[in-house]
């Protein structure tokens, strides 16, 4: 299943393509730097570490003063598939070296309708990987300003994400550019660097000089050789998310099975693993 994933990816975005070609594209990126101080962190204190009680964490970003945005997987056991109780999510905005700038627990943690956790291994599932968290009270503060959204990203579109991972926990890291390989019906897939622990992070445009979110980082996958990210299209989505919300007071919602994607240790960030050869761990 997972060779078959690699094998669509690669059939999706670059048929025929050179793999000379692909690295290339790579090659342009900018590298992760990490955001370890106030003035290195400034204009990101809304994205946050998504504790998600003693499982692990995921990344999130607030979109508004009591709204984070983030990948709908989070939301479930990795081992159980059951769904995690909205009263052990924390979100940590600005969390830097074991301090945050705001601490916020949540109201209602929501997944979105469509998504089921388990399955098909496929990037189909990514379609729906998206969540909406209420916090138990706004982040109103004047450091923290919650991200305006922008249109989806076209082929060939700089990006750039900012997140934690399993090795970078503490710290947020930032990588500037990074590029949309290709814009399909069912995900974005980009060559921004992910981890474990980068599901849910915010992608973004940088249109006029201002970060806007266009994305939320799902899976990670290979595509012939080379690590690739999967990212979730926030138009239908999102707007059938606000809907539900609007109609949502408390708990969690969403259709999940058992199975679990692969994932790493105890981050709790889940991926589609893809790899044309070795298995990434």
């Amino acid at each position: 299943m997972r060779n078959a994933l690699a094998v669509l990816i690669c059939s999706l975005v670059f048929p025929g393509v050179l793999r000379a070609e692909i690295t290339g594209v790579f090659a342009q990126n900018s590298g992760l730097v990490a955001l370890e101080t106030a003035d290195d962190s400034r204009g990101w204190e809304a994205v946050g570490r998504l504790n998600l009680g003693d499982r692990g964490f995921c990344t999130g970003a607030l979109i508004a003063d009591d709204l984070v945005l983030t990948a709908a997987h989070c939301l479930f056991d990795k081992e159980t598939g059951a769904r995690v109780d909205p009263a052990t999510i924390q979100f940590l905005a600005g969390w830097r070296n074991g301090r945050a700038l705001a601490y916020r627990g949540v109201k209602t943690a929501l997944a979105h309708p469509e998504y089921i956790y388990g399955g098909d291994r496929g990037i189909d599932r990514v379609t729906h990987d998206l969540a909406l968290i209420q916090l138990d009270q706004p982040v109103r503060l004047a450091r923290v300003q919650p991200f305006d959204l922008d249109i989806e990203p076209s082929t060939g579109d700089e990006v750039g994400v900012v997140s934690y991972a399993q090795d970078r926990a503490e710290v947020p890291s930032l990588q500037e550019t990074c590029h949309v390989l290709s814009r399909e019906p069912v995900a974005l897939i980009m060559d921004c660097s992910v981890d474990f622990g980068s599901s849910g992070a915010p992608v973004f445009s940088f249109k006029d000089g201002v970060a806007r979110v266009v994305s939320v980082v799902s899976a990670k996958a290979q595509l012939q050789g080379q690590p690739v990210s999967l990212g979730v299209s926030l138009d239908a989505p999102l707007a059938e998310l606000r809907a539900q919300l609007a109609e949502t007071s408390t708990g969690l919602i969403g259709r999940g099975g058992v199975r679990v994607l692969s994932g790493g240790g105890a981050t709790g960030a889940k991926f589609i693993s893809a790899p044309v050869a070795d298995e990434a761990p």
